[in-house]
């Protein structure tokens, strides 16, 4: 840890910048002082960057607050002091609450500003040595997700770094490898952690809806609108809105959503009024997006808006050594759930976890290692429960996503199918399952094979799952 710190004096009174640098500059400290706001934004932009900022709430030119405001990155890599007088303390406490690490109220006493500096300043370097620790000492947990593989460290160390960033992460990879995951963490790690996140499934909402989903609706807009509603956006308002399958959204309300990154406005259904909106968008899809960009089915303006931070999710047989840690996590978790006590898995259950495909990625484990839980009494588990808690009738490679269908129907191409006896609704399910197993569990995939929208298919399978009268009709 270095001794002495780089220090930025933000005040427009001369004789106190001065005194405060003589002071500073007695203690071994490198002090530069600006007068002004525009002073300050220029020095922090030509700068590598300074420890500790000390930054009056009063400069000629604008307020400190609003200088925190526009450079919000500021408090993430220095330590900012404010100082006040007297009849501001509420807006010192406005400071803090915007990342700021203390107040001092004028006129400064020497030993308190010494102090108040010495503290910040150790402070920021702690801060550096545990991220500096964390980039090479391997974590097993990093919020919801859980391994230690190479390839999620550098997962873990992106989220970190882009968490305090306004700019648009777009996230890719396989179904069940953990997007939602990652945009929530993106969320939990930076300073909008305490306003709301809101995820939108662009692929579960019929389109006709989504841009009421998205940016609210005026009563009476459309039939049905009985109400006012705000909308994602406006909820997500200080916070972060995950827009997942993002590709599945069509090219109309594709225009929409760009105006609305450019502008920062959003207009709700009916109305003609604009009303501002801050908030971090990040993305999320499992097709190619630079596929569908070429294909014509996605914007390529709105593509590079949004995918200014790209990262990549990576599927669960790269990542070495991680089956086994998710999979102790999920018994533990399901036995606690279910009120049952099982042992660790033995050497024969783990090579046998390790081997496997994945196709369906962590939702694909988390969802045989239930099953496990759930069928046996514990507290052994052996290689022939997994075998009877996995999917066997299915090909090998479709396991992850035909959570409802019926065990007692073939699932594949429906060539040579004998519909003998057999219902139209039970046909028809027939025919979307075989083309779900086919497009590897993709509901969108499935759905363009079908000629259908996305949402038909999500609204079917969930009608299917609670309807007992319908699943009988196949079985």
């Amino acid at each position: 840890m270095k001794n002495h710190a780089r220090i930025l004096i933000i005040e427009d009174t001369a004789s106190l910048a001065m005194s405060y640098a003589a002071q500073l500059e007695s203690a071994g400290h490198e002090v530069d002082v600006v007068g002004t706001g525009a002073a300050a934004m220029e020095k922090l932009a030509a700068s590598t960057g300074y420890d500790v900022v000390l930054l009056d709430l009063q400069l000629p030119d604008c307020d400190g607050l609003e200088l925190l405001g526009r450079k919000p990155e500021l408090t993430t890599i220095s330590s900012v002091i404010v100082a006040t007088a007297d009849g501001s303390i509420n807006r010192a406490i406005s400071a803090m609450r915007l990342g700021a690490y203390d107040f001092l109220v004028k006129p400064l006493a020497p030993e308190r500003l010494m102090t108040t500096v010495r503290n910040a300043f150790e402070r920021r370097a702690l801060a550096q040595e545990v991220k500096a620790i964390r980039a090479i000492v391997p974590r097993d947990h990093f919020h919801r997700f859980i391994g230690r593989s190479n390839v999620m460290q550098a997962v873990y160390r992106a989220i970190e770094n882009v968490a305090d960033s306004k700019a648009t992460v777009f996230i890719g990879g396989e179904s069940g490898t953990g997007k939602e995951l990652a945009a929530e963490a993106i969320h939990r790690s930076g300073k909008r952690r305490d306003k709301a996140f809101v995820a939108i499934n662009c692929g579960a909402i019929p389109e006709n809806l989504l841009e009421s989903e998205l940016f609210g609706h005026m009563r009476g807009a459309f039939t049905g609108a009985t109400d006012n509603r705000i909308g994602a956006a406006k909820e997500a308002d200080g916070g972060t809105l995950f827009l997942d399958e993002i590709c599945e959204m069509e090219l109309k309300l594709q225009v929409k959503l760009l105006r609305f990154l450019q502008s920062g406005t959003i207009q709700r259904v009916g109305s003609d009024k604009a009303e501002p909106v801050d908030v971090r968008i990040v993305c999320a899809t499992n097709r190619d997006a630079a596929r569908e960009v070429a294909e014509g089915r996605f914007r390529e303006d709105l593509f590079y808006r949004l995918a200014v931070i790209p990262l990549d999710m990576p599927p669960l047989r790269e990542r070495d050594g991680d089956i086994e840690l998710i999979a102790e996590g999920f018994l533990r978790r399901f036995a606690e759930e279910e009120g049952k006590s099982f042992d660790p898995l033995t050497p024969e259950v783990r090579d046998m976890l390790s081997r496997h495909s994945w196709p369906g990625n962590v939702r694909e484990l988390q969802n045989m290692m239930r099953r496990a839980v759930v069928m046996n009494p514990g507290p052994d588990l052996g290689t022939e429960q997994f075998a009877l808690a996995s999917v066997s009738a299915l090909p090998r490679a479709t396991t992850n996503t035909n959570m409802f269908a019926s065990p007692a129907i073939d699932l594949g191409p429906a060539t040579g199918f004998d519909f003998a006896g057999m219902t139209l609704n039970a046909i028809e399910r027939h025919a979307i399952e075989g083309a779900i197993i086919r497009a590897n569990g993709s509901i969108p995939t499935a759905a363009r094979n079908l000629g259908i929208s996305p949402s038909t298919l999500y609204r079917k399978r969930e009608r299917w799952a609670h309807d007992p009268a319908e699943a009988a009709e196949i079985e």
